[in-house]
């Protein structure tokens, strides 16, 4: 048995057997939750929707749950194993459907190979299901088996198998077409196999353009022409008027050829008799009719793409059906159409044509890709699919007419789409909205200042920052090289920046004269300071200092101590404030703030309640109401110096805002529990509603806290967030991605506006 076998055996048996799990989406923990999730309360919607069935898509899952319906009778590269043996196959789909759209799945697996039998299995369950997903389900009777789902249910149903095949292949023919210059409608195309991929893939170039009669399509017995007899019904259709009886024959002068077949099909020699550039998916599993490496050897300029994972351009499936029926689903499609299709692959085509997150890159062993012959489709990790090809259906969609429930604002369906991308991607963006919000009332941007402008994830940062169009940039750093890298990576954005070198800016005798007067106090001298503003970050935090930026964003490319020197020795801390780090920890609707995590190793009981006031204005900016708890070993029973200090820093704080509600000392389980407290603890100023701000006693309890929860919960973290500070500066994590100094970027912005408002307010 080979490695991966044994992994796979393991990894399907280990713990809970199989891949999937049902959850609730309610809370059942009390008697009441259960008398309304069931007896007598679940009677109330059966009512609703007995009267009205469109409801249940209000109040059920019907909205977001797709069927995947096999009956094993062609199971890739396994063949007819039976319903049974493909239930492995239809969990793992399931679990994509939930990875990368966040919809639910029911696999069946239904034990008949009859098509009438099981047509009516099928259209039987209509009434649980948003959508139908066929799977692996041999032909000709998939084609009889779709066509009539289709005609007899009013719920989009969709064979992947063939579609999803078509679909991601036509994505990456529009993008080979264009690297090699070519048009779809004068492109000479053959396949080889005739089973139900191919006829779908066939059909679908033709639809968007690629001409009938340049589609020549092999089978087992060789090329479908006029002089073939007795075909079944579905290859008729391709029948062609043709001298060419082989595959060899057929590809001779071909532009394009599609494989969906079986291994080591094609040869060198035909790949030579090819057009000029030729475009070669070869697309069997596991082993492609022709290997990559072979049809490079035999024509170096050819555009090769398979089926497998290992290869550049892999023709994956999970680029398209999650986020189809997502689209389908949002707008309660009756039916995936034609157009609906061919909107998935031009918006996949779309997205390979943009610059590549880090992200994804990350997912791939830092392998870096751009739009180019080993780059003509995104990878299945890239999450930007999601936003792409999900509204594009919607919209096809809506323009058919088959929409019954059609979006109105398409900006705000993207939105809410990021929400599936995860906690973090659902908390910026409202953040980054309200900072619009802002920067049109004022008729100007947030000025950010980025001193490391030789960092490649700082530039991507600073692009979609530039992109989304809510703050302006500057960044520091030799402005050739900083164009050359954006160009490299395709950062069309960045031409819209400030670029300066600051030895060679006109600031910089302003900026060293300034800071020597900030330090000489401190034993800086002239000299020093005329070194010193070379360096990016002093002359980044004297931009700040100056009044020349509204905000700073740095510490992508050093330790963070590192990155904070600079605004300890010029910025400092607000008059009677301590400078301090916050992180926020989302799980689904839930948000904690944990204080502090970043700075001071053993605050005193002052400077904690400075930490409390601090978080709870950042708690108030993103709209939560303050509740703060002081964490301890122990709950209002400590006789030790860390709890007393924390009973301290709880009283101080009360004196210092009366408004805010405030306990402490206390343990975390107490904190977070407004049960326990409740039970235990009545008296408490937290009963009846949990604390969401977590101060702790020392950076050990904080920073050991938050790294744990980062590393082992099932939420996401952002952070760490720099409060205190006289000006609106933020420290990214050296490890962090492109999508932290964006939301970096974010916060600051917002911070600037919140500053202001403060300063508005106290005037």
């Amino acid at each position: 048995m080979e490695k991966i076998e044994k992994e796979s055996l393991k990894y399907h048996s280990k713990g809970s057997p199989g891949k999937v799990d049902v959850c609730s989406s309610k809370d059942v923990s009390s008697d009441h939750a259960l008398s309304l999730a069931y007896s007598p309360g679940v009677a109330a919607p059966c009512k609703e929707i007995a009267k009205e069935p469109l409801k249940a898509y209000e109040y059920t899952t019907r909205g977001n749950l797709v069927g995947v319906i096999s009956n094993g009778t062609a199971v890739l590269g396994l063949g007819n194993i039976g319903a049974l043996a493909s239930k492995p196959v239809m969990e793992g789909k399931g679990v994509l459907f939930k990875k990368f759209a966040g919809i639910n799945v029911f696999d069946i697996e239904v034990n008949a190979e009859d098509t009438e039998e099981f047509i009516n299995t099928v259209k039987n369950l209509e009434p649980t299901f948003g959508g139908i997903n066929l799977e692996d389900i041999k032909a000709p009777e998939c084609f009889e088996i779709e066509q009539r789902l289709k005609k007899e249910t009013s719920i989009p149903v969709f064979h992947d198998d063939q579609h999803g095949t078509a679909i991601i292949s036509a994505a990456a023919l529009i993008n080979a077409c264009e690297l090699t210059k070519r048009k779809m409608k004068n492109v000479k195309v053959v396949f080889n196999g005739a089973g139900a991929a191919a006829v779908a893939c066939a059909k679908l170039i033709i639809d968007m353009g690629v001409k009938k009669d340049n589609v020549i399509m092999c089978d087992s017995k060789g090329v479908i022409n006029t002089d073939r007899t007795g075909l079944a019904e579905y290859k008729n259709e391709f029948v062609r008027k043709t001298k060419s009886k082989t595959l060899k024959e057929a590809l001779v002068g071909a532009d394009v050829f599609i494989g969906v077949s079986v291994g080591g099909i094609v040869t060198e020699d035909m790949v030579k008799n090819m057009a000029k550039k030729p475009i070669i998916f070869a697309m069997a599993n596991p082993e492609p009719e022709i290997r990559p490496e072979l049809v490079k050897k035999a024509c170096p300029d050819a555009i090769v793409a398979t089926g497998r994972s290992d290869y550049p351009n892999q023709v994956n499936n999970v680029l398209g059906f999650p986020y189809i029926f997502r689209g389908a689903l949002d707008v309660r499609a009756t039916e995936i159409t034609e157009s609906m299709k061919q909107a998935a692959a031009y918006a996949i085509a779309d997205l390979a044509r943009e610059s590549v997150p880090d992200e994804v890159s990350n997912a791939y062993d830092g392998q870096v890709f751009h739009f180019g012959d080993e780059y003509i489709i995104p990878k299945p990790f890239d999450t930007r699919v999601l936003l792409k090809v999900a509204p594009a259906v919607a919209k096809a969609a809506m323009e058919d007419g088959v929409a019954q429930k059609p979006i109105k604002n398409f900006k705000n369906y993207i939105e809410e789409l990021e929400a599936f991308l995860g906690a973090k991607q659902e908390f910026i963006r409202p953040i980054i909205n309200k900072v619009r919000s802002r920067n049109r009332k004022a008729k100007k941007r947030p000025l950010l200042v980025f001193p490391e402008g030789r960092s490649r994830k700082v530039l991507k940062a600073c692009d979609i920052i530039l992109s989304e169009n809510f703050a302006d940039i500057i960044i520091l750093g030799e402005p050739d090289k900083i164009m050359q890298t954006a160009s490299e990576n395709e950062l069309k954005n960045i031409s819209k920046a400030t670029l300066i070198l600051p030895r060679t800016s006109e600031l910089n005798s302003k900026y060293s004269e300034e800071l020597h007067n900030l330090r000489k106090r401190k034993g800086l001298l002239q000299s020093e300071a005329d070194n010193l503003i070379n360096d990016p970050y002093y002359f980044a935090t004297m931009m700040l200092q100056m009044g020349d930026a509204d905000g700073l964003i740095s510490g992508a490319s050093q330790s963070y101590s590192a990155a904070i020197k600079s605004v300890l020795e010029i910025i400092g801390a607000k008059k009677g404030k301590v400078i301090s780090g916050l992180n926020i920890f989302l799980k689904d609707d839930k948000k904690l703030f944990l204080a502090d995590t970043t700075m001071n190793i053993d605050p005193t009981a002052e400077e904690l309640a400075h930490i409390a006031l601090d978080a709870a204005e950042v708690a108030q900016s993103y709209s939560k109401d303050p509740r703060v708890a002081f964490m301890s070993y122990t709950t209002f029973r400590g006789r030790g110096e860390s709890p007393q200090k924390m009973k301290k820093a709880s009283e101080i704080t009360r004196e210092l805002n009366p408004d805010i509600k405030v306990d402490g000392e206390m343990q975390a389980d107490s904190a977070v529990s407004p049960q326990i407290i409740e039970r235990l603890f009545p008296f408490s100023d937290l009963k009846k509603k949990a604390a969401n701000i977590l101060v702790f006693p020392n950076l050990d309890a904080a920073n050991i806290s938050y790294k744990l929860l980062q590393q082992l919960a099932d939420g996401e973290m952002v952070g760490p967030i720099l409060m205190g500070t006289n000006k609106a500066v933020n420290i990214v994590q050296r490890t962090g991605g492109v999508n932290d100094i964006v939301n970096a970027a974010a916060l600051t912005s917002l911070d600037i506006y919140e500053r202001a408002n403060r300063v508005e307010a106290n005037a």
